[in-house]
């Protein structure tokens, strides 16, 4: 049998596994919260950020006189070694639980206090030393260490999401380039419109794309206020005079970011508008990559009863019965996460509606939505770089034919002949199948073949200008 420790709480004891460095109160959220499957571990952001926490909360407790400095040495020991990643499995509480992150908070102190038992000497469990409440909890609540720890990490997931966006529009941007004389015809509604370049196109994409970048960066700002001091609900009760302004400097010095203390620290422990606010930015962003991605597939679509401007790299053969089909799957998996996202917009609104008074008890949730939408967006946008976008192909004398045999280039004849004439041309172009250019300068004569060679020269046609009779 293995050997075991025995631990207790309020609510009695409990035999532990001697070579686990979590507790008692860890060990019943691992028995009530099987929820998602996906512990804390599989969020090693998420620990790093409970590390600094902690050791940020006992440099600053040693400085008020709250614990000794052989406690915080230790504590600070402790937290160092998770921040490093070496006790990552040791985090095992489920990331949607009851209790607003007690779990994961207890399974924060209880693992840094054994590891700092064992820096001081002694075993684990033996909690008269250096105890995961008394030390390690010190002058905190978990309704201020889950939500600043939760904050930090999401900042930190924020800036890797922003360089894998980033590198979508420089993707875009890049094909924009490569296709600037690509000559096709824009379409609105489905229908023909009038010409553009595919370069024009593929750089809207970039265009829009980093204005969203800029967006999630603003959003991304909010996460710096914290509300580490405010214990309970904001009324810093048990903590120390002074506390909470050193250990936000403490944990600011640490992470390495400009974290502040929020100047009404009572509205800060329940507010979470600042997630409402990101994970809307984080829907926009998935709205307009979904769009984009819809168009990809349309504008591939074919080969030969499709629009077939663009080629799509061959990923997999794309059916069971039809042989040679190919699929766009990269553009549908990317729509799929987006639709995720979109989805888990909704679970950060009501869980952000659902809280009462001095507390938002939803926050795991809260927390499971944005991190699982992070990491599933970034590997989507990745995988389109990689596997679509930078393996897009054009199909120019396709797109220029589609072009001049389209009836949508009558509009260029506006300014020359007037609306009425140019309608009287595009519905005969459309009734009989003839050309525009056969309809204006062939039968009706209405402008010589070097004013029509003027208008539709590739160059007005890429940048229009006003042409006059």
């Amino acid at each position: 049998m293995e050997p075991t420790r025995k631990e207790h709480d309020f609510l009695g004891e409990l035999e532990i596994p001697n070579h686990l460095y979590y507790g008692i109160q860890t060990f019943r959220a691992v028995e009530n919260f099987n929820i998602t499957g996906i512990p804390i571990s599989k969020e090693p952001l998420f620990i790093k950020a409970l590390g600094y926490v902690k050791k940020a909360a006992a440099l600053a407790n040693k400085d008020c006189g709250a614990i000794d400095s052989k406690i915080a040495e230790a504590i600070c020991y402790g937290s160092d070694q998770v921040i490093a990643g070496k006790f990552d499995q040791e985090f095992v509480s489920d990331l949607i639980q009851g209790g607003a992150g007690t779990s994961v908070n207890m399974n924060a102190n209880e693992v840094i206090a054994n590891i700092g038992l064992e820096y001081l000497g002694h075993k684990k469990g033996e909690y008269n030393f250096l105890h995961p409440n008394n030390h390690v909890n010190c002058s905190q609540s978990t309704n201020d260490a889950y939500p600043s720890a939760f904050r930090i990490a999401l900042y930190l997931k924020m800036e890797s999401f922003i360089k894998t966006f980033a590198g979508l529009e420089v993707a875009f941007a890049k094909k924009g380039e490569e296709f600037k004389e690509v000559l096709k015809m824009g379409r609105t509604q489905l229908q023909d419109a009038v010409p553009m370049t595919l370069g024009q196109e593929f750089k809207a994409y970039a265009t829009t794309i980093g204005e969203d970048i800029q967006r999630l960066k603003n959003a991304q700002e909010l996460l710096l206020e914290i509300n580490m001091g405010a214990t309970a609900i904001g009324t810093k009760v048990n903590a120390p005079e002074g506390y909470p302004e050193i250990c936000v400097k403490y944990l600011a010095d640490e992470v390495g970011i400009p974290l502040t203390l929020s100047p009404d620290l009572i509205e800060a422990t329940v507010d979470t508008g600042a997630y409402v606010q990101i994970m809307g930015t984080l829907k926009r962003s998935a709205v307009k990559i979904s769009k984009i991605c819809n168009d990809l597939r349309l504008l591939s679509s074919g080969p030969r009863t499709g629009f077939n401007e663009i080629n799509l790299p061959a990923r997999q053969p794309g059916s069971s019965i039809m042989p040679g089909k190919v699929n766009p799957v990269i553009p549908e998996v990317v729509n799929q996460t987006c639709f995720y996202v979109i989805g888990q917009d909704l679970t950060v609104t009501m869980a952000a509606e659902a809280g009462q008074l001095q507390l938002n008890v939803m926050e795991p949730v809260i927390a499971f939505a944005m991190f699982t939408s992070l990491d599933y967006l970034s590997n989507a946008i990745q995988t389109l770089i990689d596997k679509c976008i930078n393996g897009i192909t054009a199909n120019v004398d396709h797109c220029y034919n589609m072009v001049m045999n389209s009836i949508g280039i009558v509009t260029q004849l506006n300014p020359i002949l007037g609306y009425e004439e140019s309608a009287s041309i595009a519905g005969e172009a459309l009734k009989t199948g003839k050309s525009v250019h056969q309809i204006a300068v062939l039968e009706r004569k209405l402008i010589t073949q070097e004013k029509w060679d003027e208008i539709y020269s590739l160059e007005n046609l890429i940048h229009p200008k006003f042409i006059t009779k």
